[in-house]
């Protein structure tokens, strides 16, 4: 005899969080009255394990790894900066070499096991694949967010970092090509919504060469909006070079 009413604690509290920001409620507020208008010295920059949208950071000036197997080791290892998150760690998957590199946003819970795009948005993504001939084994698949936080949304506040370690990635990696999947991927990387890069094969210039790209729609989406199977096939289209 179960729990009634028993559900994952994760969408839960990301429903709950979800709803609050729609009330306008974005930020922690004392219990005690205080003046708003009052100005205040800004408070020095300080790191919080209960803020995971403040990533942690290399040392001080400090490069980042120069070769992919260093870099993978501490950007997805107990040193990433989301680990002060609280959330599991996902890697990256499949074959570093390939010369298709897909990105996504965030890992997935298919149970309580996390993952790089488990279950129905999992299962559409193979299938996206296979349409072009390939399966995860010969793509390199990485997400641009190691952790999944718990509003289950990249943080909007850490993307530029984000993108600025997605892009270090990218060209120690030097794929051929790269597919983005989802706008909040497109902007991290590229600077512009997917909506804007969507239907053209675009050369990307990386410090270890050039990569063409391709922004399409997520899995998720497709999934809320079959019509845009039709578009989405045709940005796969692109990414075998049938169109220019």
């Amino acid at each position: 005899m179960g729990f009634v009413g028993a559900s994952d604690w994760r969408a839960e509290a990301a429903s709950a969080l979800e709803w609050w920001r729609d009330a306008g409620v974005d930020m922690l507020v004392d219990e005690a009255p205080r003046d708003w208008t009052a100005r205040e010295a800004a408070p020095a920059a300080t790191a919080r394990a209960d803020q995971p949208a403040a990533l942690a950071e290399p040392e001080p000036e400090a490069p980042l790894p120069a070769t992919l197997e260093a870099f993978i080791d501490w950007r997805f290892g107990s040193g990433a900066p989301e680990a002060s998150w609280g959330e599991p760690i996902v890697a990256p998957s499949g074959n570093p070499a390939a010369p298709l590199m897909v990105i996504t946003d965030l890992p997935e819970f298919e149970g309580d096991t996390p993952g790089l795009l488990g279950g129905p948005a999992g299962r559409l993504f193979d299938r996206m694949l296979a349409a072009i001939g390939l399966d995860r084994d010969s793509v390199y698949f990485a997400p641009l967010c190691a952790a999944r936080p718990i509003t289950g949304q990249v943080p909007r506040e850490a993307e530029a970092r984000l993108g600025e370690l997605a892009r270090h990635h990218i060209a120690l990696a030097a794929p051929q090509r790269l597919l983005l999947l989802g706008q909040t991927v497109s902007r991290a990387v590229v600077g512009a919504e997917a909506g804007l890069q969507r239907g053209r094969l675009q050369a990307v210039n990386q410090e270890n060469g050039q990569s063409l790209v391709v922004a399409t729609f997520h899995p998720r989406f497709l999934l809320t909006k079959p019509a845009a199977k039709a578009d989405a096939w045709k940005d796969l289209q692109l990414l075998l070079g049938g169109q220019k």
